[in-house]
């Protein structure tokens, strides 16, 4: 970093920046150096969701020098009650990641895509879908090594793309975990009915015992949360092991059905599909891509934990000629095991599992599931689950195996929804944090956390849809009815607004890779940002943290594929005939997030007519600085001390006192 006072390579004088990490400062208005034109970020009067406000927050002490004059105020942000804490270490994250993937997707969208599509559907969506969430993760993990911080999904969007459609993002993020939380506790309610428990006891403990101590477990500190997420997910990855290796045994004949090996291969061809969801196999697989989709939700969960995960350091050698300050630990997340391994391990474990599945059960059994986006909760008088691994174990006679495999269901279904509640929470505190003001007061309410440094307000608002499984409980929930088809769009919403984040998150890589491409001169010549020089020059020392695989390939691939699932898979559906509830399912998601785009901007411009329709202007090299300056502040100043932590008290267990 260039010594305070200093002049940078571009003529910017380095005193004109206060550059501390606890430390904002609030410049005047006017114009940005270099440029006759106002700044973006000063122009702007309401505050901004997903970049740092200017403007002076309430919990603030002003500090003024006389010396620089009135016009010179030093702003110390007091971030005690907004902030969390560094605990989760490397291991930590990839457990939550992998928590959050191996879901009921694997169980459960199986048997329905097997019913559709045949075994060859099976095997090419989950494999093609592995593959967009590899993809994808090359994109989001080269962000978060540079700049593991609070929201970063809504920060990179915003910084690189657009302010008000980061804001968007991180709204549909939210509520596309919000919905998944819901998702997964209705799939639990699901898989308690195979043991044909009653209502009573489906109401009062799964849809509210069971989350109330979700929400209570998570609002003791993340430490505790890190320790039943390496628990959880140890066991599911063990469970998952176990659905394997069973399916092996009932196959090789260790089950009344004898040896079964590639019977159902033999018989018929794996191209196969189910005519009354789609008019060809093409259609079908689409269908299920669009299906596999919802199974891979969750690669990116390593972006809700970068802002709680303790930080790594990358060692600079003492032979480097450049500036001292230098020679200090560039500080990174360990995100490179969990984006490049954890959806290949994810893959590996559903093509796998699949393959079995579809070797022990044929394609067009009356057992298995029909085109339901997560299996159909209601009565199962004809058939014993929604899964096809439950199927084959009630098939195969082998005594207490169906009743494991759904107990593993359970399990997995109850640790998702902890999983997926913890990156609702974390996302909307993310998105609250930072907002001050009278007019925002209601939602900077939610971005303070605890005595634990756990966001609890923010964890209490994201249970928003927890009504939804509470339909499941109504006599009128078999399949066709008003409240199936609901329960099945609420469902689908949440995967397909993942998806749309997914695809902003690629454009906002491929905006900063350009952007790095075209000023790697000028950033190379600013030691202070070395951090970010992407594209190695001959003879200089390397502090960019990891490059992802494949760039810039992986990119345009990744979001290709996300369109592709977007516009094509999702709604093809459709084209066997039309029907409300798939229309929904496919397009309610996009019906919604490009409004809500444009409803903000016109609400930050003070009108329809005042919106400016430009993306984030990256051609300046003043401006790119500037915004790589925000980002490296958040990420200096967004988590607490380790040994600032505040006594805790049951009053703060709620986070309302």
């Amino acid at each position: 970093m260039a010594p305070h006072g200093s002049a940078d390579h571009d003529g910017l004088d380095m005193s004109q920046i206060d550059w501390f990490p606890q430390m904002l400062a609030v410049p005047s208005l006017g114009t940005s150096p270099g440029t006759s034109e106002p700044r973006r970020s000063e122009t702007h009067l309401q505050p901004s969701l997903s970049s740092i406000s200017f403007r002076q927050p309430e919990s603030v002490t002003v500090v003024v020098d006389p010396r620089d004059g009135a016009g010179s105020d030093q702003v110390f942000l007091d971030e005690k009650d907004r902030t969390v804490n560094r605990r989760l270490r490397g291991f930590h994250v990839f457990m939550i990641t992998i928590s959050g993937v191996l879901g009921v997707g694997l169980y459960l969208r199986s048997g329905s895509i097997l019913r559709i599509g045949g075994p060859a559907a099976v095997l090419i969506s989950f494999s093609a879908m592995g593959l967009l969430a590899w993809l994808v993760m090359q994109c989001i993990g080269e962000f978060l090594a540079i700049w593991p911080v609070a929201g970063a999904l809504v920060e990179f969007v915003g910084t690189f793309v657009d302010e008000d459609l980061g804001t968007t993002v991180g709204i549909a993020y939210w509520v596309s975990y919000c919905l998944n939380f819901a998702a997964m506790i209705v799939a639990a309610a699901g898989e308690v009915e195979f043991w044909n428990t009653s209502k009573a006891i489906q109401g009062t403990v799964i849809l509210f015992i069971v989350p109330l101590f979700l929400v209570l477990l998570n609002s003791f500190g993340v430490q505790v949360y890190g320790l039943t997420e390496v628990i959880g997910g140890s066991l599911k990855i063990l469970g998952a092991i176990v659905v394997t290796v069973s399916m092996i045994v009932i196959n090789v004949g260790g089950g009344n059905e004898h040896h079964i090996g590639t019977k159902y291969y033999r018989d018929s061809s794996i191209f196969q599909y189910d005519e009354r969801a789609a008019g060809n196999w093409a259609t079908a697989l689409f269908i299920s891509l669009s299906i596999a989709a919802f199974s891979f939700i969750g690669v990116d969960i390593a972006a809700a934990t970068a802002l709680e995960a303790r930080p790594d350091n990358k060692r600079i050698s003492a032979e480097d000629p450049l500036n001292e300050e230098l020679k200090q630990p560039w500080p990174f997340i360990s995100v490179r095991f969990s984006a490049t391994w954890t959806s290949f391990i994810a893959w590996i474990a559903y093509f796998v599992a699949g393959f079995v599945m579809t070797l022990n059960i044929p394609w067009d059994s009356d057992e298995l599931p029909q085109a339901g986006w997560l299996g159909h909760p209601g009565p199962k008088t004809d058939r014993p689950s929604d899964s096809g691994f439950v199927v084959s174990a009630k098939r195969s006679g082998i005594k207490g195996l169906a009743d494991l495999f759904n107990v593993i269901l359970l399990f997995t279904a109850l640790t998702c929804a902890n999983t997926n509640l913890y990156v609702a929470s974390r996302t909307l505190f993310g998105l609250t944090r930072k907002i001050y003001g009278k007019q925002w007061r209601w939602l900077a309410f939610f971005g303070k956390t605890n005595s634990y440094q756990v966001p609890v307000r923010a964890m209490f608002l994201s249970c928003c849809f927890l009504w939804v499984p509470f339909l499941y409980l109504s006599p009128n929930n078999a399949k066709g009815t008003t409240i199936a088809s609901l329960l099945e769009v609420l469902s689908q919403l949440g995967s397909v607004s993942c998806l749309i984040v997914w695809a902003c998150e690629c454009w906002a890589f491929i905006r900063f890779y350009n952007c790095m491409k075209v000023h790697q001169v000028e950033l190379h010549n600013s030691p202070q940002f070395a951090h970010v020089c992407r594209f190695r020059h001959p003879g200089a020392p390397d502090y960019y943290p990891w490059r992802s695989h494949g760039q810039p390939v992986t990119m345009y691939l990744a979001l290709g594929g996300c369109l592709f699932t977007l516009i094509v898979a999702d709604g093809a559906a459709l084209w066997h005939g039309f029907h409300a509830s798939l229309f929904l399912s496919a397009y309610l998601a996009p019906l919604c997030f490009i409004p809500l785009w444009f409803i903000i901007k016109a609400y930050r411009s003070g009108g329809w007519r005042n919106i400016r329709w430009e993306l984030e202007d990256l051609s300046n090299i003043i401006e790119v600085k500037e915004k790589i300056r925000k980002l490296d502040e958040l990420k200096d100043r967004a988590t607490a001390r380790d040994g600032a932590q505040q006594k805790p008290g049951w009053g703060n267990l709620w986070g309302v006192i």
